[in-house]
């Protein structure tokens, strides 16, 4: 019973289908194909939009070649401080902007908030002493687990392109909070002021199939070049778009988005009301951080439950994500064996 992360689940059966059924007979090579032409059509449509799509595979290539179009060698991105771009892409970002430097924002309960963007930005003037602020990058949904709502994307929105910044949206679980708000991908996304979305697939159900959507005019040329020199311009690219018409066909997306989060509320409902046991932010979407004390946490764990350590100062904190294939008896088995082991 692994609650691990939404990356230790293999592919739904849809999509690993969908693999198996375009591997039959040739197609053209690199973008070329009728599958990747279908879906680049089927994204924007999602969005209602007319934004130019790009497939890559992995959310760091995803995130970093998006921030690249935004923001130049000598631009600043201001972000959260536990953002993926700041802490689990190895550079990434700095790499593919030829150096650009995160600004990191205060922590408000796992989000960034428009009143320290403008603060931030207030004694900015251009100066070419100091780096040039360029874009700001949210995640949604946030490390913690907490859900952006769309006024509140939009009042960053607001601030950014008062002070002449794009807005990037790194979206890795983008589907778990278009499920937990019931609001259309369109708001949450260019409606509400977003420049560019990496909208995730590979936690949510795929193998391996991260898109970038962009709403912002005028940046397609140079993402298509800089896709092809990051080596994420794939001689098969019908097998990643396979993933995501598979993905979008009948909202499976979100159905499976819903599911994970369902699972989460179950789970952290049960968490909650164990003596001793407190979660540590609001349980949005499919993941949550809880202090539990230190023997539940060994009993879990010889029970059979998998799940992360979190750094804490004076407590033990662990995390727990559920994904599009967690059971639901497994979550009633993780509360069961808690409840145990702290009474």
């Amino acid at each position: 019973m692994n609650f691990s992360s939404d990356n230790v689940t293999g592919a739904c059966p849809e999509i690993a289908n969908a693999i198996i059924a375009i591997n039959d007979g040739p197609a053209m090579p690199y973008g070329a194909d009728t599958a990747t032409a279908r879906v680049e059509k089927m994204i924007a449509q999602t969005f209602d939009s007319q934004a130019d799509v790009f497939l890559v595979a992995t959310g760091t290539a995803s995130n970093s070649l998006a921030l690249a179009v935004l923001c130049p060698p000598y631009g600043s991105i201001y972000c959260h401080p536990e953002a993926h771009i700041q802490v689990d892409e190895c550079g990434a970002p700095e790499f593919y902007t030829g150096g650009a430097k995160l600004s990191l924002l205060p922590d408000r309960q796992g989000k960034i908030t428009a009143s320290d963007l403008a603060a931030a930005l207030k004694h900015e003037h251009g100066d070419v002493h100091h780096v040039k602020p360029a874009a700001v990058s949210l995640t949604q949904t946030g490390e913690t687990g907490a859900v952006y709502s769309v006024d509140e994307i939009r009042d960053i929105c607001t601030v950014a392109h008062d002070h002449g910044l794009k807005v990037h949206m790194d979206g890795a679980r983008f589907a778990n909070a278009v499920a937990a708000l019931g609001c259309s991908p369109a708001d949450m996304t260019w409606k509400a002021g977003v420049d560019v979305l990496s909208f995730g697939a590979s936690k949510n159900g795929a193998i391996a199939a991260e898109a970038v959507v962009l709403f912002n005019t005028g940046l397609a040329e140079q993402f298509a070049f800089r896709r092809k020199r990051a080596g994420h311009l794939f001689s098969k690219m019908r097998f990643i778009s396979a993933q995501f018409e598979a993905y979008l066909k009948d909202d499976l997306w979100l159905t499976m988005a819903a599911h994970a989060n369902a699972c989460t509320a179950t789970l952290a409902k049960g968490i909650n009301d164990l003596p001793g046991c407190e979660l540590q932010f609001a349980a949005d979407a499919n993941m949550i951080f809880a202090s539990l004390p230190n023997d539940v946490i060994a009993g879990l764990r010889g029970d059979g439950m998998a799940f992360y350590d979190w750094p804490g100062e004076d407590r033990s904190i662990i995390r727990l994500v559920c994904a599009f294939n967690t059971r639901m008896e497994d979550v009633n088995a993780f509360i069961a064996s808690a409840r145990k082991h702290s009474s």
